[in-house]
């Protein structure tokens, strides 16, 4: 879980991750860039990204190839500017990074920034935990640099 207070509206940083061209604007973490395969940002839709590493990153870091992660899932609850609840698959042949993680992101006005908690259920063996809640601190970073720029 990570949670940080963020000064935007729980609406604007709601829209932030259901437009596709906003989400893969801040999503990918420091030296990753991303890009959207398929995004359906509605009960039940549907979604992929690439996520791909930085030319400097060292080769066989990817969990999908040598250079890149691909995450696909469903969105399982779309409540705007209140909750997001989504299902994310990694693809890999390692079978420590194999399976269904559900994360799920709330949005709580507090005066005039949002705090924003990120929880994940069943985060895969091969994730340790201390580099996921760095992946999801960053994710957090990121996501207000991004609103706070706009």
């Amino acid at each position: 879980m990570a949670t940080r207070l963020i000064e935007a509206s729980a609406d604007e940083l709601y829209n932030a991750f259901v437009d596709a061209d906003s989400l893969i604007a801040w999503l990918p973490p420091q030296g990753m860039s991303g890009r959207v395969l398929l995004f359906e940002p509605q009960d039940g839709g549907r979604y992929q990204i690439e996520l791909t590493y930085g030319a400097d990153a060292p080769a066989g870091v990817g969990k999908s190839t040598s250079h890149s992660d691909v995450t696909s899932g469903r969105f399982l609850a779309l409540e705007p500017g209140r909750r997001i609840v989504q299902s994310v698959e990694f693809k890999s042949d390692d079978d420590a990074f194999a399976g269904e993680m559900i994360m799920t992101w709330t949005f709580e006005p507090a005066g005039k920034t949002t705090k924003v908690t990120i929880t994940a259920e069943n985060v895969p063996a091969g994730i340790s935990a201390e580099d996921h809640a760095a992946g999801l601190t960053s994710t957090l970073e990121n996501l207000a640099a991004y609103v706070a720029s706009r």
